[in-house]
């Protein structure tokens, strides 16, 4: 563990916990788990109280956890990730780089989302269509720069395509092409995403 870092007295470490230079842990934050693996934490992160992150992670730098986060097992995060209050990373995923998400977000297990995302507050993704145990389990891809609105969902497998943009409370079946606006349930394209919203 590297010595220039802060970690309030009241967190608990597990296991085997790598912490970069300038992160700072505050208090009632659990880093690891009884589970077998390395959690590890780049530079200049801030993990905010009561926020759990299990043991198999991997984050870049200038990270950012509102308060309450938690983070699963073998999930893979960015540079320059914001997880907003009381969001759940249900494991299993990965997170490019600037991605924003924010309060109350659920990212289900098995999603993919790439760099510069936007999520929201909470957005829910979805693995399972049919509310079952024994299935095999899907969760969403969410291409680079696409945007997502407060409330909406996103059903099992489906993609949303780069720089496309989700109105807030849609219920997306389908999936969304590059550079197209969806709105409504279910949701459908309306438009193109606006020339200054378009990210390349």
């Amino acid at each position: 563990m590297c010595a220039q870092f802060k970690v309030s007295e009241k967190a608990i470490l597990h296991g085997k916990v790598t912490i970069g230079e300038g992160t700072t842990v505050q208090e009632n934050v659990v880093l690891g788990s009884a589970e077998d693996g390395e959690l590890g934490i780049g530079k200049d992160c801030t993990i905010r109280s009561g926020t759990v992150i299990y043991s198999g992670v991997k984050i870049g730098n200038n990270f950012r956890s509102g308060h309450n986060v938690l983070i699963r097992e073998n999930s893979e995060i960015g540079d320059n990730v914001l997880v907003g209050t009381s969001s759940v990373i249900d494991g299993d995923c990965k997170i490019g780089s600037k991605v924003s998400i924010q309060t109350g977000v659920y990212i289900t297990r098995y999603t993919m989302i790439e760099d510069g995302v936007f999520l929201g507050p909470l957005c829910v993704t979805t693995n399972d269509k049919y509310m079952k145990y024994g299935v095999t389990l899907k969760g969403p891809v969410i291409k680079r720069g696409a945007k997502i609105g407060a409330n909406s969902t996103i059903m099992p497998g489906i993609t949303i395509g780069q720089g496309a943009i989700v109105g807030a409370g849609s219920v997306v079946t389908k999936d969304v092409p590059p550079y197209k606006v969806v709105m409504g349930v279910p949701a459908r394209v309306v438009k193109d995403a606006p020339k200054e919203e378009v990210v390349h």
